[in-house]
């Protein structure tokens, strides 16, 4: 699972002031299993919060019980 949107970054450099551009990479990742991928309903990344090199990024699945 991949957002194809352009400008989705969880790493901006610091020395460049990158994040103040929205230059960024996507460095963090999470690697599931084929089984659980299905049940994979959103990967938010949360750029929004500041505070490191880094930002956030989630899982949020939903299962039917």
């Amino acid at each position: 699972m991949f957002n194809t949107n352009g400008e989705n970054y969880s790493w901006w450099s610091i020395r460049t002031r990158a994040r103040e551009r929205n230059i960024g990479w996507r460095l963090d990742y999470f690697f599931v299993s084929e089984n659980l991928r299905k049940n994979i309903k959103s990967a938010p990344i949360y750029s929004e919060i500041t505070g490191s090199d880094h930002c956030p990024v989630g899982l949020e699945f939903e299962f039917n019980v």
